[in-house]
C-alpha cells in the first residue's frame, strides 16, 4: 500500500472519530516555568491545541547537545490512576522500569513532550463514564478528541526550533501504546512508534471475554465494520516500529497478537522494510520488563 493509496483509509479512520475540532487550526503556547534538572531543563507548559479546553504539558530538553534534537511524543497510560497524567514522564509508574523517561530519552540526546490527556492530570476532575456520555450527546467521541490533541501535540514539537522535525518518534504503555499506534498510522510525520503491551486485536479481545479489560475512553462507535487493529497498524509501514508484549496479558490476547504480527509482516515485506517491524513478546504480563527497555532503547538508537 503506498502512501498515496493510504490517504483515503486515514481519512476513513479520521471520520469514525466523531466530530473533531479542524486538523489545521493554530496552536500556541505558554510557558509557565523552566526547571533545571541532572540529565534535561524542563519546560512546563500550557497548550492551545483544540480550542475547547487548555492542554498542560511538559516539555523535556536534554542538555547533552545543543540540537536540534530528535524527540519523542510520549503517551501516558491510564491504570484507572487519573491524578498522574504527564508526572509519568517525569516520575515513571509501578509497571515501567527505571529511570522515567524523560531521564532515559534525555540521556540519550532525545527531546520528549508528554501532555495530560482528557480527564488525566490536572485535566481531571468528571468521571470517564459521565465524559463519554455528555460528548456522545454531541456527536463526539472520547478516543477521538485524545487522538486529535495528540496530533496536534506533534504540530507543537515540530513548530519548535530546538526539535528536528525529520526525527520525531512517539512511545507509550498501554492507553499510551494504543495512543502510540494509532498517531503513527494518522501522522506520516512519525518516523518511529514504540508501543508497549498494548497491541490489542480487536476481535480477540472479543472472543476472550476482555473487552472490560480496557477503560470506556477506549471503544470508537463503528471502528470494526471497517478496520482490525491489524489494518490501523498496516498504515504505519514502512516506518520504523517496534512493539512489545507479554503473553500473559489478557489485554493483548496471544491469538490476536499471531494474526497482528503476521499481517504487518507481509505488510513491512511488500514495502521492502521487513527489518522496520518487529514484535518482541515475553511470558509477562502487563508491564515493561528491563530487557523491553534495552530493546526499546536500542531501536530509538537505530531508528531516531
Amino acid at each position: 500500500m503506498t502512501q498515496d493509496t493510504k490517504r483515503e483509509p486515514r481519512e476513513r479512520l479520521l471520520s469514525l472519530l466523531g466530530r473533531l475540532p479542524n486538523l489545521s487550526r493554530s496552536i500556541s503556547a505558554r510557558t509557565l516555568k523552566h526547571e533545571r534538572f541532572a540529565e534535561f531543563e524542563l519546560e512546563t507548559l500550557i497548550l492551545d491545541l483544540n480550542g475547547k479546553e487548555l492542554v498542560p504539558a511538559y516539555y523535556v530538553k536534554p542538555l547533552r547537545g545543543d540540537g536540534p534534537y530528535p524527540a519523542i511524543l510520549y503517551n501516558h497510560a491510564h491504570g484507572n490512576e487519573w491524578l498522574p497524567g504527564k508526572l509519568e514522564l517525569l516520575e515513571g509508574r509501578r509497571t515501567l522500569q527505571r529511570p522515567a523517561y524523560a531521564e532515559e530519552l534525555a540521556s540519550m540526546g532525545i527531546a520528549s513532550l508528554c501532555i495530560d490527556q482528557w480527564n488525566f492530570g490536572e485535566r481531571r476532575g468528571r468521571t470517564e463514564s459521565a465524559l463519554f456520555k455528555e460528548l456522545l450527546w454531541n456527536g463526539e467521541v472520547l478516543w477521538g478528541l485524545m487522538v486529535y490533541d495528540s496530533l496536534k501535540a506533534v504540530d507543537y514539537l515540530a513548530s519548535r526550533d530546538d526539535i528536528d522535525e525529520n526525527r520525531i518518534g512517539t512511545l507509550g504503555l498501554s492507553l499510551g501504546s494504543t495512543m502510540a499506534w494509532w498517531v503513527a498510522a494518522l501522522d506520516e510525520r512519525i518516523k518511529v512508534c514504540v508501543d508497549i503491551c498494548c497491541l490489542t486485536d480487536y476481535q480477540s479481545l472479543i472472543e476472550t471475554n476482555g473487552l472490560d479489560g480496557h477503560g470506556i475512553y477506549y471503544y470508537v462507535p463503528d471502528l470494526l465494520t471497517h478496520f482490525s487493529a491489524a489494518d490501523i497498524n498496516a498504515l504505519i509501514a514502512p516506518r520504523a516500529h517496534l512493539a512489545l508484549a507479554g503473553n500473559l496479558d489478557p489485554l493483548t490476547p496471544p491469538m490476536g497478537l499471531d494474526i497482528i504480527d503476521s499481517h504487518l509482516q507481509q505488510s513491512y515485506q511488500k514495502e521492502n522494510a521487513a527489518d522496520a517491524w518487529q514484535l518482541i513478546r515475553s511470558q509477562t504480563g502487563h508491564f515493561e520488563t528491563a530487557e523491553f527497555r534495552i530493546e526499546i532503547k536500542d531501536w530509538l538508537t537505530r531508528w531516531l
